[in-house]
């Protein structure tokens, strides 16, 4: 009976969902016949369909976005994979090209931004005032929210403290402590920086609680981003800020919308059939900035294109507000020793983005030598480390970033007796602790169970969605900061410190070659270490300085003659009126991106230009991988070849594509310590083709087995050679 029952209720979805393409999603689900060969697939392959998958393809339409720009493939690079087989430079230049989408979208924002200007004028406003700015975002966004607080916020008053004749002009003048009054807020808090929370991002709740958690008020600044447009948690967080100011008797759209901002990256009418993303959208009070760029240039890697140029508008609206805000009280002089060496106009700023990835891709050769040792590092078996300072948090959020975009082990953690994650990152830190502060300019922050675990007990409806954030709650305390260590310190060189074969890769960001000329700098030390233990090494600078004086500065280095050194990239990006160094930092995302896509492209973890090793760790992610493995198995489907050698097969629909991916999802949670870094969209797409092809069932461990000595790029190829 229990059996039956889920069969009925299976087929019930299908016949409701179907093969769910962008027209019939935004008609709601309309209703499409199946034909009956179509529903025989999961008989074939002796699938019941889990009651997860069942809810989800039924009750989670809210979170199945294929039809978003966003996760469209981007015709500049549908054969990506192909290209960088055969050609690194080729590649990167594939995927440096979509970055010209930005190009074209700051060039239109700076004709019509009022929206931007607003939000300069309010952030402004709130530096005078002593009102919080509030940042927040999730993934990507929320590491580009820590970002804007600990990478350009917190490291300019600094400096500016450190000037103590201009500080005792300012701070009269200032609410103090002037630094903490941006606080950049991600899903899950710190803990998230390393790898998401399961369960946290599809909550409005988790929003609402941490924007009370931190303490945020009407007439503070919020401005909520999100890549897609439909975030849940962003969104919580947005409305809840605006029921503040409504809760107080204010209800006038113009006063709220001056003070709440929302960010995003699609199409208001590609996000209207999702009910959370309408809320904000036909709401009065909140100001809405829209960035959108198009497709990425890895389907729906919204870390690339959409989280750049959120990152260069957010950090220039913080950069121009700053400028007005201290010209106030500060002259010409005072302000040019700060590095406003004339009035920022945000317009102008905006343009700088053209010349930056002009003079990145000037260095294409040199960032393709740097990719290929990166690739061959890590197909030998071996493992790479970056070390860096001022461009830390950038080279972080790359690193972090692999392990779900393309199912890497995530970074190891303290107590890992040998190292599992391909790349880890270090500074210059004495321990643990120093190693947060320098990364985070301020104390590790978590999230307290005592405040959150009884609303996620009683709020939170779902079941699925609340096992996982309680689950997830037990790991975002401050007690997680004790489990990552980033110093270079004799501790962390003892246990995980090169070998011969291994990679490290030496970021540095001007004004940091200087330090390249210090015997006792930690630079030059990390240098010596990977040459005495024959490791490779690569210099990454971004620098206001040409290529030829810091070829030259390098090579006057006492004793360089006994570096190994394999690949120099220099990056020239002067700092004209750039006090925050936004642009050396954007450079430096603009290549990390493309470089770590383009070697998990080359090590056959991207097919085409659609990321099938995406980890499906949230519902938006699970509504990805679905159609991924919809997309891919479809497309073999319908090749010439195919038919010939099988026959010819309908389409597998949306459900039936789903139901296998739980299948893998629970079979790779079972063999956790087997499965290594095996994806479930590949998994299951060799798991679907195996079982058409052989017109039987084959089981979950001999797919395992076809992924791991064949792989996903390669299996199509061999068998419709057969």
């Amino acid at each position: 009976m229990k059996y039956r029952k889920h069969i009925y209720s299976f087929l019930l979805i299908i016949c409701f969902a179907g093969l769910i393409n962008i027209q019939a999603y935004q008609e709601q689900k309309e209703k499409q016949a199946i034909p009956q060969a179509e529903l025989n697939l999961l008989k074939l392959m002796k699938i019941l369909p889990s009651e997860e998958s069942i809810d989800y393809v039924q009750n989670k339409t809210q979170f199945q976005l294929h039809p978003l720009v966003t996760e469209q493939r981007h015709e500049k690079t549908w054969n990506l994979s192909e290209r960088i087989r055969k050609d690194y430079e080729a590649g990167l230049n594939m995927l440096f090209s979509v970055d010209e989408d930005i190009v074209k979208k700051l060039e239109a924002l700076a004709e019509i931004s009022d929206g931007l200007e607003g939000a300069v004028k309010s952030v402004e406003a709130a530096i005078i005032s002593g009102n919080k700015i509030y940042i927040y975002g999730c993934g990507a966004t929320g590491r580009l929210a820590k970002q804007m607080e600990s990478t350009f916020w917190r490291p300019f008053w600094n400096k500016v403290k450190n000037n103590k004749k201009i500080w005792k002009k300012l701070e009269p003048n200032l609410k103090t402590p002037v630094e903490e009054q941006l606080i950049g807020e991600m899903t899950g808090a710190d803990r998230a920086l390393i790898s998401s929370l399961e369960g946290f991002e599809d909550l409005l709740l988790i929003g609402e609680l941490q924007l009370k958690d931190r303490k945020i008020k009407r007439g503070d600044v919020v401005i909520c981003v999100t890549e897609g447009g439909e975030t849940s948690s962003v969104i919580g967080t947005i409305l809840t800020a605006l029921q503040q100011w409504k809760k107080d008797g204010i209800d006038r759209p113009t006063q709220i919308k001056e003070n709440l901002f929302f960010v995003y990256n699609n199409p208001d009418k590609k996000l209207f059939p999702f009910i959370r993303s309408r809320r904000v959208l036909e709401e009065p009070g909140i100001t809405k900035i829209n960035l959108t760029t198009g497709p990425q240039s890895i389907t729906g890697s919204t870390r690339m294109q959409a989280t750049t140029i959120e990152t260069f508008v957010i950090a220039n609206i913080l950069q121009t507000a700053l400028d007005r805000s201290l010209r106030k009280f500060l002259s010409k002089r005072d302000m040019a020793k700060l590095g406003f060496q004339e009035e920022i106009k945000l317009e102008e700023k905006l343009a700088d983005f053209a010349e930056i990835l002009h003079n990145v891709k000037k260095n294409i050769p040199a960032i393709a030598e740097f990719t290929a040792l990166e690739s061959e590092t890590y197909k030998a078996g071996y493992f790479s480390t970056y070390f860096a300072q001022d461009g830390l948090i950038t080279v972080f959020i790359d690193s972090t970033e692999r392990s779900p975009t393309f199912r890497l082990f995530p970074l190891d953690t303290v107590n890992e007796k040998h190292r599992k994650s391909w790349i880890q990152v270090w500074t210059s830190a004495a321990d643990l602790q120093q190693a947060w502060e320098a990364f985070l300019g301020r104390p590790f922050r978590g999230m307290a169970p005592d405040y959150y675990q009884k609303p996620f007990e009683e709020k939170i409806e779902d079941p699925y969605l609340k096992k996982a954030a309680l689950q997830s709650l037990k790991n975002a305390g401050n007690n997680q900061q004790y489990l990552y260590d980033f110093s270079f310190s004799s501790s962390n060189i003892k246990n995980k410190g090169p070998k011969a074969g291994d990679l490290g890769v030496l970021v540095v960001v001007s004004p940091e070659e200087k330090l390249l000329q210090k015997k006792d700098s930690d630079f030059l030390k990390f240098q010596r270490l990977f040459s005495e233990f024959k490791a490779h090494t690569a210099i990454l600078c971004i620098s206001n300085l040409s290529k030829k004086k810091i070829t030259k500065l390098i090579k006057n280095i006492e004793g360089f003659d006994h570096l190994k050194q394999d690949v120099l990239v220099t990056v020239k990006i002067p700092d004209k009126n750039d006090p925050l160094g936004i642009n050396r930092q954007i450079a430096l995302k603009i290549i990390l991106n493309a470089h770590s896509t383009a070697v998990m492209a080359r090590l056959g973890k991207v097919i085409g230009n659609t990321m099938t090793n995406v980890s499906p760790s949230n519902l938006k992610l699970i509504g990805r991988a679905t159609y991924l493995i919809q997309s891919h198995v479809n497309d073999v489907l319908r090749q010439p070849q195919w038919v010939k050698l099988y026959g010819i097969r309908k389409p597998i629909s949306y459900g039936e594509a789903n139901a296998v991916l739980f299948e893998a999802i629970k079979f790779l949670k079972g063999e956790k310590n087997k499965a290594g870094q095996t994806a479930e969209v590949a998994l299951s797409i060799i798991h679907i083709l195996e079982s058409l092809r052989l017109k039987k069932g084959i089981s979950q461990e001999d797919a395992f087995k076809i992924v791991q000595n064949t792989g996903l790029n390669k299996y199509p190829t061999l068998v419709m050679q057969k």
